[in-house]
């Protein structure tokens, strides 16, 4: 059982700001690659003295020296790879950096930028492009809890239109933690995380590159589940502190 109260502040309270940044470059590389960056955020009842705990839980008060404020708490990456414009998505990926080009070279056919043939087996024909989700980090405090799913849940979920795979290669990001060193518990946080994608409908393919389809009947029952989850984790939290 999760226990709500070892949050930092309502999980309700949390939302996304999803961001493209066109820097109208008339290019074949901009027209290949779309990054779209992904704040996570939460709002928070601040007065004159500072950050009241339970943060906008008591938004609706009349005190004239309270505010509310967004603070940043994690963010996420997603690329949005169109196959057919611009130029060959294999070595635009590969330009762009060295996570990009090691999904493209499992997925992708270096002469066409496609869907290799046996990727093509595997997907239905929903769209053309290949959403990548690069990076998913969430501050320490709001970690533990299943929030990085409920969150990139929604942020695919907004993001996958006119794509015909979703793909995300699990592991470590956040090097920070002294913890990690023991190769044991390196291993288990990796499978704790790769799982949790797992549980989104995401499948292994080959490499740690994990496919999920936008058509995947896992995606939309989960991200019901998911929301009943973070709903629950509010409830509980909220009343933990009144």
């Amino acid at each position: 059982m999760i226990e709500p109260r070892l949050l930092p502040g309502d999980p309700s309270e949390l939302h996304l700001r999803i961001c493209y940044a066109d820097g109208l470059w008339d290019t074949p590389q901009t027209d290949t690659l779309e990054r779209w960056d992904v704040a996570i955020l939460h709002r928070q009842l601040t007065h004159a003295g500072g950050p009241t705990p339970g943060a906008a839980t008591y938004a609706g008060t009349d005190c004239t020296s309270s505010m509310v404020k967004e603070v940043s708490v994690g963010s996420m990456t997603f690329y949005r790879v169109h196959l057919d414009r611009g130029r060959n998505a294999f070595w635009a990926m590969e330009e762009e950096s060295e996570e990009l080009y090691e999904t493209a070279r499992v997925l992708l056919d270096p002469a066409t930028g496609s869907f290799t043939d046996e990727v093509s087996e595997r997907l239905e024909y929903v769209g053309s492009a290949l959403l990548v989700m690069n990076r998913v980090t969430l501050d320490p405090p709001w970690r533990g809890h299943g929030l990085a799913a409920v969150l990139a849940c929604e942020a695919i979920t907004r993001l996958m239109a006119g794509c015909r795979a979703i793909v995300c290669s699990p592991g470590i990001t956040d090097l920070s933690s002294d913890r990690l060193t023991d190769k044991a518990e390196w291993d288990r946080v990796n499978a704790r995380i790769a799982s949790g994608w797992e549980n989104l409908g995401f499948r292994l393919y080959r490499d740690n590159v994990y496919l999920l389809s936008p058509t995947s009947q896992d995606l939309e029952e989960q991200r019901g589940a998911l929301r009943r989850h973070l709903a629950g984790l509010g409830t509980f939290w909220r009343s933990d502190i009144l």
